[in-house]
């Protein structure tokens, strides 16, 4: 006796995936694809930049003496493990990090206090509107000066550099706070400490934060101006005296090492923001 034949139905119920696992898929794709697009934007950049230095273009710009990636790959593996280098590299990571944890710990509680009090930001903000426009490049000559040694001295342009996009940061988290949260924390009896730490706080958090991403940038940009100008160490005297010595693979080797210590350094900050405000995560 012949089996029947399964129906149309039962057949595509076998190979349909259910919603769960459709759900999960488009999911997995979802991030997937930011990771994709990353490294398809990378690929082409590189290939634009091989062609371009083989070709030796003249068009508007010129890749005469521009090495391609393929030269300055070779160079990072031949410069990268010395200690030489290595120590650079630390070198800067130790005056950025100092600088910045000295500017978000000045920059933050000021940016909360005078965010808070109306006499204190009329006597603090006109001062640093004053000194914020100018350049912490501006500060190199004061800065020797007025510390004794290059590291000092390196250490506090890159303070300079990081607080205030932290501070105005911090200030506009403040002025974002609903007033009707304020009201109904002390209409439950909250008093000004617990206002502070319970609604100010949290409602500035997410600015405080992009003000950390952001000052962690320029403090980055400090640093390396101030090492190539006054420095006899760091990552940025390692690019100036590549191009003192016309070695310029080793300048694009710099250019690229700083812009991978800064994407770990944002990317660090940023897991620090999720960790310190989970409910973002829920919205």
């Amino acid at each position: 006796m012949d089996m029947p034949m399964p129906t149309e139905p039962a057949v595509l119920a076998a190979t349909t995936p259910s919603p769960e696992a459709a759900a999960r898929r488009r999911m997995r794709l979802a991030k997937l694809r930011p990771l994709a697009l990353a490294t398809l934007a990378i690929a082409a950049f590189l290939a634009a930049w091989q062609a371009a230095s083989a070709t030796h273009l003249d068009f508007f710009l010129r890749f005469d003496n521009i090495p391609a990636p393929s030269i300055v790959f070779a160079r990072a593996v031949a410069v990268v493990p010395s200690a030489d280098f290595l120590n650079d590299v630390i070198v800067s990571c130790e005056r950025v990090f100092l600088g910045f944890v000295l500017a978000a710990l000045a920059a933050v509680p000021t940016g909360l206090v005078i965010g808070r009090y109306p006499i204190a930001h009329e006597l603090v903000f006109p001062l640093c509107e004053i000194l914020r426009p100018v350049p912490a490049i501006a500060w190199v000559p004061i800065s020797i000066m007025l510390w004794p040694t290059d590291f000092q001295s390196i250490v506090f342009i890159t303070f300079l550099g990081a607080f205030f996009p932290i501070l105005l940061n911090t200030l506009l988290g403040m002025r974002r706070v609903d007033p009707v949260l304020v009201l109904a924390a002390r209409s439950l009896g909250a008093g000004e400490g617990a206002i502070f730490r319970e609604v100010y706080l949290p409602g500035a958090m997410p600015a405080i934060f992009t003000g950390l991403a952001v000052g962690m940038g320029v403090g980055w940009v400090s640093v390396i101006a101030a090492e190539m100008i006054s420095g006899q160490s760091g990552i940025g005297y390692f690019t100036w005296a590549a191009y003192s010595l016309i070695q310029y693979p080793d300048i694009v080797l710099g250019m690229v090492a700083i812009g991978l210590l800064g994407l770990v350094s944002s990317a660090a900050i940023r897991g620090l923001g999720r960790l310190a405000m989970p409910w973002l995560a829920t919205q």
